[in-house]
């Protein structure tokens, strides 16, 4: 399987290059710790970043939010990322889910280098 394809498609739904890859396991952690810590950041009112204010650590921040793949574009169509910075939490919130968009970059390279055969 073409390597660059996999990297997309495990960008786009995290876990989704391994379960490509017959690596079940990996696939579904995977997913799953990406999904509960964008739910957790959710629940505790966070906020993903965006690109109203052109400040570099800004533009940081909503490229890490933008590594959750459709679940960034579907969390924006459902409108759950609003935050509410008089949340107690909303700032812990916030970094879960860019947390959430860089741990699926990382899988998304590991899922390529597999593919490339650099790892097993």
């Amino acid at each position: 399987m073409n390597p660059y394809l996999v990297f997309f498609l495990s960008w786009l739904v995290p876990g989704l290059g391994h379960l490509l890859q017959k690596r079940r396991l990996k696939a579904a952690v995977f997913f799953l710790s990406i999904v509960i810590l964008l739910a957790l950041g959710i629940l505790m009112q966070g906020k993903f970043y965006n690109t109203a204010v052109m400040h570099p650590l800004l533009l940081l921040g909503f490229a890490a939010d933008l590594g959750n793949g459709l679940l960034y574009f579907l969390v924006k169509f459902l409108g759950l990322a609003s935050g509410t910075i008089a949340a107690p939490t909303f700032h812990y919130g916030t970094a879960y889910m860019a947390t959430a968009g860089l741990l699926n970059y990382l899988i998304a390279l590991n899922a390529f280098d597999v593919a490339k055969g650099r790892k097993e």
